[in-house]
């Protein structure tokens, strides 16, 4: 099948996106499939650039730029970017190209006007892989009101919806958003779990052994820090358990929460935590094999279902996990189903605390911990079962065989 994929992140980003868009698109790839991957670019000085990645055809457009920009410029950005990106494509040696399908990652919400586009041209199908529900999730965490920039980003969300054919969300709670949406004819719903490849075996530069929190049993948070994680928690957890000289907390990634945690952390004497840069996701591997308990943290304030990539990290290494997530998410269900850690669905840390101890104390009973995190992982999230999955919702509604 020839297949067009469309984001906005993939290596040498290390967001999580960047790392299961780099896993699917090696799976398309080693299941025959022929892969386009289409990017923005900023900075380029022509309007175009072609590479080659894991046997795909990666080719970044050049379009605005919206990383690490402030969030008036990123949303200018963002709006033009499918436009610019287009006229990109037209200049480019692709510019002929037809697909068999097309798929696309979200966020970002504003990938649907050159969905749009493509899809006509090729007379095919659509596939969105919707990860987050923006700007519905905003307004939870208090971040944004249902006011004239809300309408703004709701509109642009439902074209990407009216653009696509099928739309995979991330748990069956996530469904219910979309029963008005998948009642017109020829529209699709389905779940389409998180995924990761195969794990790489890259030695991690953080050795916990060399650090003031060797020889404790370590909780470890990797990834993104910011206001969607309501990460606070945990440094109250951390505080909590400041007297076990048994325990430590190691957090390493990077986001807009990550230096406030950190001087809150030196603020509160916090001898027992310890802050690390973000490293790569091939050291990811190496890292938990020296620690005990992954954590997970979603602000209480979320209304919609969310399974975090580190989740699938953790699982994939047989990491059992410690969770504070909102009430009623999916997550909590699979967590507490499959005996693979604990969680907690109330705010605030006293019922963490005791969720963490009750997990120590079950990691010495039973050690088949990390043998039912692995089974999990291999059962629901692997990037082999996702790119069938595509390809199969793909193929069903075109008749491709």
């Amino acid at each position: 099948m020839r297949i067009g994929l469309i984001a906005d992140t993939f290596p040498p980003l290390r967001t999580s996106g960047a790392v299961q868009l780099r896993d699917l698109v090696r799976e398309f790839v080693r299941q025959g499939h022929s892969l386009t991957v289409l990017l923005p670019a900023d900075g380029l000085n022509q309007s175009w650039e072609l590479e080659y990645f894991s046997g795909a055809r990666v080719l970044r457009l050049r379009s605005p730029r919206i990383k690490n920009v402030g969030y008036v410029r990123r949303t200018i950005g963002e709006f033009v970017m499918p436009f610019a990106m287009f006229l990109s494509f037209l200049r480019s040696p692709l510019a002929n190209e037809e697909f068999d399908g097309l798929v696309w990652y979200s966020p970002s919400i504003f990938h649907g006007p050159l969905v749009a586009r493509l899809k006509r041209r090729s007379a095919c199908k659509a596939y969105l892989i919707i990860r987050d529900l923006f700007p519905e999730w905003a307004v939870d965490l208090g971040l944004m009101r249902r006011g004239a920039a809300y309408q703004f980003f709701r509109a642009v969300a439902n074209y990407q919806y009216a653009v696509a054919d099928v739309i995979g969300v991330q748990t069956p709670g996530n469904l219910k958003y979309f029963e008005s949406w998948v009642g017109v004819p020829g529209r699709q719903t389905e779940v389409l779990q998180n995924w990761l490849g195969e794990a790489a075996g890259r030695r991690c530069r953080i050795r916990v052994e060399e650090t003031a929190l060797a020889l404790r049993r370590i909780f470890v948070y990797a990834g993104n820090m910011g206001i969607a994680q309501g990460m606070d928690v945990l440094l109250e957890l951390a505080e909590r358990f400041r007297s076990r000289e048994d325990v430590g907390f190691l957090f390493v990634g990077r986001g807009s929460e990550a230096g406030r945690l950190a001087v809150q952390a030196r603020l509160r004497g916090l001898d027992n935590v310890l802050f690390r840069e973000e490293i790569d996701p091939d050291e990811i591997p190496d890292l938990y094999s020296q620690c005990h308990v992954g954590l997970v943290a979603l602000d209480a304030r979320h209304r919609s279902h969310n399974i975090p990539g580190k989740f699938l990290t953790y699982m994939q290494s047989g990491l059992p996990v410690l969770a504070s997530v909102n009430r009623g998410n999916d997550l909590a269900a699979m967590i507490r189903t499959e005996n693979v850690g604990r969680v907690c669905e109330e705010d605030g840390a006293e019922k963490l605390q005791m969720a963490a101890e009750e997990l120590l104390d079950a990691l010495v009973a039973d050690p088949d911990y990390a043998q039912r995190c692995r089974s999990l992982f291999f059962r629901e999230f692997s990037a082999e079962r996702a790119v069938r999955q595509i390809v199969g919702a793909l193929a069903a509604t075109t008749g491709w065989n």
